[in-house]
This record gives C-alpha cells, sequence and structure tokens, in this order.
C-alpha cells in the first residue's frame, strides 16, 4: 500500500441521494470514484465507494456497467483529457529555440498533472494489471520523447536523413528528463516529503541542464 501523502485534498462530501439528474449523479460517482482510487488504490470495493458517496451498490453499476469501465471513465477524464493537443505544434515549432519550447511544455504539463489524484493513481495503476500507465506512457512516447529527439538531432547533426530510426540511446535521454520531473511529484503525493514551493525555477534549471548536456558543442571551422 502507498503511504498516504499530507498533501491528500479535504475529502468530499457525498451528493444528495435524491432529485438528481442522471447525467449529474454519474458525474457524482466519476468524482468520488477518482478520489477513492486515489486513495486506496484499484484493490478499493466498489460497494466500499458506494458507501462513501451514499448510495446503494447498484445505482454505480446503472451507470457503469463494470468496475473496469468505471477504471475506464477515470483514465479518459484524469488522463487524456489532461494532454493538451496543441503541445504537439509547440514541441515541433522550429520558429523558437528547443530550449524555450520545453521549458513551456514542462511548465503547462506541471500545471495540470502535479495533482494528489493524477500521481496516485498513475502509480496504482503502475502496480496492478489496469494498464492505465503503460496506455499514457505511450502517449508520452509518441507525442513527446520521439518528436524530442527528433528536434535533437536536428540540432546535432542537420544532415541526418529524417526517416532514420530514433535510437533507444536517444530516447532515454529524454524519458531522463520526463523522469526528473515527474519525480518531484511522486515525492510530494507519495512519499510525503517537502519539495520546493515554486517549482518554475526547477523546472527552467532542469530543462537548462538537460540542454547543455544534450546538444552538441559546434565543431570548430
Amino acid at each position: 500500500m502507498l503511504q498516504k501523502s499530507s498533501s491528500k485534498p479535504a475529502a468530499r462530501r457525498p451528493p444528495a441521494r435524491k432529485n438528481m439528474k442522471s447525467a449529474d449523479r454519474e458525474k457524482a460517482i466519476l468524482d468520488a470514484a477518482i478520489a477513492f482510487f486515489a486513495e486506496h488504490g484499484f484493490e478499493g470495493q466498489t460497494r466500499e465507494l458506494a458507501k462513501r458517496i451514499g448510495i446503494t451498490h447498484s445505482a454505480i453499476y446503472r451507470h457503469f456497467p463494470s468496475k473496469e469501465a468505471l477504471i475506464e471513465r477515470v483514465y479518459d477524464h484524469v488522463y487524456v483529457s489532461r494532454w493538451n493537443p496543441q503541445w504537439q505544434t509547440l514541441i515541433t515549432d522550429r520558429s523558437r529555440p528547443l530550449e524555450d519550447r520545453l521549458t513551456q511544455f514542462y511548465l503547462e504539463y506541471v500545471e495540470r498533472i502535479f495533482n494528489y489524484e493524477w500521481v496516485r493513481i498513475f502509480v496504482f495503476s503502475g502496480l496492478r494489471s489496469y494498464d492505465i500507465t503503460g496506455r499514457y506512457l505511450t502517449i508520452i512516447r509518441d507525442k513527446l520523447v520521439i518528436p524530442v529527439c527528433k528536434e535533437l538531432r536536428r540540432l546535432n547533426n542537420p544532415e541526418a536523413p529524417s526517416s532514420a530510426k530514433i535510437t533507444e540511446l536517444e530516447q532515454e535521454a529524454i524519458w531522463g528528463l520526463h523522469g526528473q520531473i515527474f519525480y518531484i511529484a511522486i515525492r510530494k503525493y507519495v512519499y510525503g516529503t517537502p519539495v520546493p514551493a515554486e517549482l518554475d525555477p526547477v523546472i527552467v534549471d532542469h530543462v537548462r541542464r538537460f540542454m547543455r548536456g544534450a546538444v552538441a558543442a559546434p565543431r570548430p571551422k
């Protein structure tokens, strides 16, 4: 069981049981499920979730046909919906220095995903058979890691063919940067240890250090 973080959000009040429209009740169940799974992981039982919400167990299954369907909605709401499609355009915008693009991306990314529920559900998923973690990391690989590798390759070797396969070594460099930044959230929301109050300077510094190591020095003429 993961250690409970001191950054846990305040418990949400159960929704009213009567006179609630179907769509509102479905949203209330989803919101409560997100908080519940963040606290207990996916081993938490839907019967206990129903008690927490203040509804019957069968009421959950009138809106979600199975626990797996409920978890799928959690994935869509917590992960897919927070990925900004404009980030892909940002990463490949060669009118700006790559360091500026990466800095803006991570400042915006941290603002969206440094969240108690986001981080803990992500970690719990990695420990269980629900493949939220694997599916989300595929998004990161395809929409961040590979594009950044291509941008770095262009900076370091402009004559390299764009169709050349990105190597694992190239990818690992970007995963290293991503992991450094995400580990701040792990420290806060999983381990419950102090992290800097102001994250922007930390993000800027991480990206700057990465770029200094990733971009080859210009060759003397």
